[in-house]
């Protein structure tokens, strides 16, 4: 067993190399052929004869081979990962005592100052999170064999899907902080390559580099953090930084702390670098169930959580996370019940969800955080994989084209109502479970932790507001998809002419369902694996506050299936909707400005530098044209100068003797 967690990393790692270089697709020669030159810009299938049939069916074997090259490594690190978490992970989620990492030690990197070790190994809570990502990964994977048959890009999609897993299993499994920022960059260059898949839509691309650079911003922080822990703790090695935190200074521990803050927030999209997450939804939908389930966001939580003494030892940094998390479970929350956008109602739900976590840890219980970013990474890949289907289905994102779908769409419809009640925290939803525990532990920290006073109030009064929020936008999704009236063929293009619209009235792909079917049962039950702890008064507050944010939406809603209790809000709505112009600020305060300072540049350089070097250049030349008169051809002239010559220099000598 102790080779399993460099194995559980290396296999999906050998699936992107095989991916990248084994399931390319060869070009077609005339008639068909695999391996002719083509013109540049030509289709990989011609346009007609037996070159279009060979060209579809070349196609299918390179989809089938980047399928298999994809599938089966993830789903053997799956195994791996359930073998290691089997008994340990379970205890963490209970609440027993850790036991000791299984791994090992593959040697040292030296620097000439504090060595790098190569160790990869699993404890209690790695072990839980590796089966989370690994599990969501195989979802994700074969779901994306039905979603993407069509797309020529499926075998390097795939491949990097491969390569996000590998790189958050280097972080989940890693014994060494550098080691782990390997794995933490390399998912911010997936990210930026999964997100822009579509790169030939501009917005697909500019949402691809907008999550890159406010990623990239937080970790220039997480690594300064990172150095600051280790040469304070003189060692990189994770149980060497724990183990050296009672003698660490408060200041060293609150500067590491707040540096790692700002990775974490860029990675989990927390106020205020979360401003990324919601135009991410321009990839993939099934990308958007594995950033928003199981890698990216889930990695700034396990940080945290892996480095949780050092984060309790720091007074200050608690407080500024318990705010962040205060304003992000809320706002979040409110711009979701604003969205027309289906994924983008999810994407927001993220973040306030993860805030949660993020509360949940500012208030004193790492446990409790993990606890729900296990259940959320279940219900969530449910809620984004099942709204994958609901758009392959419409052709549309937008919910005001939906409508009347749960007849269409039952298993969806089933899958999609487990997925919005544990989002909820409705009973028995895993949701529910993990939700209480947050709450219980924003509680205790509101009665007497470590909070400041302010913060503890604040982080739990606007957790009980968002809990009401989060019953508001989740019913107001479901019923404007499943319910009402049936709006799906004004969502398709308009027909050619002398064709119809043709809705399709089936589900999605087998490939495709039964991922979210699978999904359903932990959505639905892993709540009880943590065990249950409950507190029946903050059980029966949650469920109400819940329950009534629900029950006012379908209250409006069944008075006018056809509006948007969006309309509720009032006056609110718009500020909602644009998410509290956050994405304006910045742009004002640093978008514009920094353009403006370019454009600045660009003029400067093509004024001043380019105008001086093309100021020489005619400088030049004009006085050659002046030495060009003398060099006319005329002898008459020479020899007049040279007389003239003469007689200076003559002058000159009479006149200085």
């Amino acid at each position: 067993m102790t080779t399993f967690p460099l194995l559980a990393v290396l296999l999906p790692f050998l699936a992107a190399f095989a991916g990248l270089l084994l399931s390319r697709r060869p070009r077609l020669a005339p008639g068909g052929r695999p391996g002719g030159s083509r013109p540049p810009g030509a289709e990989a299938v011609e346009s007609r004869g037996s070159t279009e049939v060979d060209g579809a069916g070349e196609r299918r074997r390179a989809h089938g081979r980047a399928a298999w090259i994809a599938v089966v490594p993830t789903a053997v690190s799956a195994v791996l990962a359930l073998w290691l978490a089997w008994g340990p992970g379970f205890a963490y989620l209970e609440g027993a005592e850790p036991g000791g990492p299984v791994g090992r030690d593959y040697g040292a990197i030296v620097t000439g100052g504090i060595p790098i070790s190569l160790t990869l190994q699993a404890d209690d809570l790695s072990a839980v999170l590796g089966v989370l990502v690994t599990l969501v990964a195989l979802a994700v994977q074969v779901y994306s064999v039905g979603y993407l048959h069509d797309d020529p890009r499926y075998p390097s999609y795939s491949a990097f899907v491969s390569l996000f897993t590998s790189a958050m299993l280097l972080v989940v499994y890693s014994g060494d902080l550098l080691v782990l920022y390997v794995g933490w960059e390399i998912m911010g260059l997936c990210s930026y390559l999964l997100i822009g898949h579509w790169w030939e839509d501009r917005g697909n691309s500019r949402a691809a580099v907008k999550a890159f650079l406010v990623t990239r911003l937080g970790d220039v922080g997480f690594l300064f953090g990172i150095f600051v822990l280790g040469f304070a703790a003189g060692s990189f090695r994770i149980a060497d930084v724990l183990a050296a935190v009672p003698q660490m200074s408060t200041g060293a521990l609150v500067a590491a702390t707040m540096l790692l803050l700002a990775g974490v927030a860029g990675k989990s999209a927390q106020v205020p670098l979360h401003t990324w997450l919601p135009d991410a939804m321009a990839g993939p939908t099934p990308i958007s169930a594995l950033i928003h389930a199981a890698t990216m966001v889930a990695a700034g939580i396990f940080i945290v959580a892996r480095l949780f003494p050092a984060f309790q030892a720091s007074g200050p940094t608690l407080d500024v996370l318990a705010v962040a998390a205060a304003l992000g479970m809320l706002g979040a929350a409110l711009a979701a019940l604003a969205q027309d956008d289906l994924k983008r109602v999810l994407a927001y739900s993220t973040i306030s969800q993860l805030a949660y976590m993020a509360g949940g840890l500012a208030a004193g219980s790492d446990r409790a955080a993990i606890f729900h970013l296990v259940t959320h990474g279940a219900f969530k890949a449910l809620l984004f994989l099942c709204a994958g289907v609901v758009i392959h289905h419409v052709g549309t994102n937008f919910m005001s084209r939906m409508g009347g779908l749960r007849r269409q769409l039952p298993v969806t419809f089933v899958a999609m109502t487990v997925g919005f009640a544990a989002l909820m925290g409705i009973p028995p939803a895993g949701g529910f479970f993990s939700k209480d525990a947050v709450l219980l532990a924003m509680e205790q920290a509101w009665a007497g932790g470590g909070l400041t006073d302010a913060a503890a109030l604040l982080l739990y009064g606007c957790a009980l507001a968002t809990v009401a929020v989060t019953g508001a936008y989740s019913a107001r999704a479901w019923l404007r998809t499943f319910f009402g009236p049936a709006r799906a063929v004004a969502a398709l293009p308009e027909p050619q002419p002398g064709t119809a619209h043709v809705v399709d009235v089936r589900e999605a792909p087998r490939s495709m369902l039964v991922p979210v079917a699978l999904l359903t049962v932990p959505a639905l039950l892993l709540g009880f694996a943590g065990g249950v702890h409950l507190d029946v008064a903050v059980a029966a507050v949650s469920v109400a506050l819940a329950l009534l944010g629900a029950a006012v939406v379908y209250a409006f809603w069944r008075g006018d299936p056809a509006a948007d209790p969006a309309r509720l809000l009032g006056p609110l709505r718009m500020p909602c909707e644009r998410a509290f112009y956050v994405d304006d600020l910045y742009a004002a305060v640093f978008a514009r400005p920094v353009m403006a300072l370019a454009r600045l540049v660009v003029r400067t350089d093509d004024v001043v530098v380019d105008g001086a070097v093309r100021g020489s250049g005619g400088a030049a030349r004009g006085l050659s044209g002046i030495l060009r008169l003398a060099q006319n051809g005329n002898v008459q002239l020479y020899v007049s100068g040279a007389l003239a010559g003469i007689l200076l220099i003559a002058v000159g000598a009479v006149v200085f003797t």
